[in-house]
C-alpha cells in the first residue's frame, strides 16, 4: 500500500527555541527509520508543507490547503496520513470530514503532546498507530488517531492539553482501540447526503458566545451587532437560555430577523440538544433557531463554516445543519 505522509506543522516536528517550540526538528529521517522497521505497512513517501504553523494559528484557508494538497495527490497513494497540531486538530479533522465525502481514500490526522525528539515522546505511537489505520483497509473517510484510539473523524474533541489520551468521541463509539490485537467496534458506516460540487473553505464572520448565570441582554445585543454571518450560542443543557430575560430573547429574535443563522450549541461535551424540551429551551425553538444535535463543538463550528462557504442560508442552511453529512450527528452517547 502506499501511504502519502503529509506534515502540515505541530509540535510534533518541533524543537527546543530560546524562544521556544518551533519547527525544526527531522521529520523526514524520523518517519524513513520508523518505516524502515515495519516493512509490512508498506511504501511512505513525505511532503512538508513550504510553511508550517502552530495550529493554534490555523484557519478555514489551511484546511482548504490540507483539501487542496489531497486531491493533488490523490492519484498517487492508496491513503494519507496528516500530521497537524493538537490545538486544532479537531477542527481541522471535522471540516476535512465535511470537504471530503466523495474523496474515495482514507485520511488520517494524528499529532503528537511531545515533539519526536522528547524522551517519553507519544509521537510514536500516534505515527504508528495511524500508518496502521490506513493500511487496515477499515477507513473508508477521515478519521483521527491518537492515544491508542481511531476515531471517526467528525466525532473527536481535544478534552486535555496534557495527557496522552487528549482526545475524546462523546458522543460517539471509537472506531478502534489499538493493541495487541486492535479491537474495531462494528460502527455503522452508512454513506450520507453530499454536495454534488464542494466549494473551497472561506472564512466566515461567525460569533461564539457562552451563556453564563447573570449575563445581560444588552452584552449578548452588542456581540451581535455588527451583524455576524452565524452565532453559535453555547447554551445550557440540553440547549436552554434563561428565556424569563425576554430582553435577551428579543435580542437573539432581531438578528434572526436579520438573517443571522443562530445555532444552539451546549455547553456540555456530552449532550443532545433539543429545542424546547424545556420551557427555558422553547423560546429558540420558535425563534427559527438550528439545533446542534450532539455535534462536537468543533464540528458545529467547521460545519457552519462549510455550509456558509457553499452559500447556504436560511431554511437551506438549518435543513443541512441538522442533517448528518459526515456521522457527525449520532444516536448513542458514550463516555469518554
Amino acid at each position: 500500500m502506499r501511504i502519502n505522509v503529509i506534515y502540515s506543522g505541530g509540535t510534533i516536528g518541533m524543537i527546543e527555541t530560546e524562544a521556544g517550540l518551533a519547527p525544526g526538528a527531522d521529520l523526514r529521517g524520523w518517519l524513513n527509520d520508523l518505516v524502515a522497521r515495519r516493512p509490512s505497512i508498506g511504501e511512505v513517501t513525505f511532503t512538508e508543507f513550504s510553511t508550517l504553523i502552530d495550529s493554534s494559528n490555523a484557519t478555514p484557508a489551511d484546511w482548504q490547503a490540507l483539501i487542496d494538497a489531497l486531491w493533488s495527490a490523490c492519484e498517487s497513494a492508496d491513503g494519507f496520513v496528516i500530521l497537524h497540531g493538537t490545538d486544532t486538530l479537531a477542527y481541522a479533522s471535522a471540516a476535512l470530514s465535511f470537504a471530503l465525502q466523495d474523496f474515495g481514500k482514507p485520511v488520517v490526522l494524528t499529532g503528537s503532546q511531545l515533539p519526536i525528539g522528547a524522551l517519553d515522546t507519544d509521537a510514536h505511537a500516534n505515527v504508528v498507530d495511524s500508518l496502521k489505520a490506513v493500511a487496515s483497509g477499515r477507513i473508508d473517510s477521515v478519521a483521527l488517531v491518537f492515544g491508542r484510539s481511531v476515531f471517526d473523524g467528525s466525532c473527536a474533541s481535544k478534552w486535555s492539553s496534557w495527557s496522552f489520551e487528549g482526545f475524546s468521541s462523546p458522543n460517539a463509539p471509537v472506531l478502534a482501540t489499538t493493541g495487541a490485537p486492535w479491537q474495531w467496534n462494528d460502527v455503522e458506516r452508512r454513506r450520507h447526503d453530499s454536495f454534488p460540487q464542494v466549494k473551497p473553505y472561506v472564512a466566515q464572520d461567525i460569533v461564539v458566545l457562552d451563556l453564563v448565570p447573570g449575563i445581560s441582554a444588552q452584552r449578548v445585543d452588542s456581540v451581535l451587532h455588527p451583524r455576524p454571518s452565524a452565532v453559535i450560542l453555547r447554551a445550557y443543557g440540553t440547549g436552554n437560555i434563561p428565556a424569563r430575560e425576554q430582553a435577551l430573547v428579543d435580542a437573539l429574535a432581531s438578528a434572526v430577523d436579520d438573517g443571522v443563522e443562530v445555532i444552539v450549541s451546549s455547553q456540555c461535551m456530552q449532550a443532545q440538544v433539543y429545542l424546547g424540551h424545556y420551557e427555558a429551551g422553547y423560546a429558540l425553538a420558535q425563534l427559527g433557531a438550528v439545533s446542534a444535535h450532539n455535534m462536537t463543538f468543533e464540528a458545529c463550528y467547521a460545519k457552519t463554516v462549510f455550509l456558509l462557504s457553499q452559500g447556504m442560508r436560511g431554511e437551506k442552511f438549518k435543513y443541512w445543519m441538522e442533517k448528518s453529512l459526515s456521522r457527525e450527528i449520532t444516536n448513542t452517547l458514550r463516555s469518554r
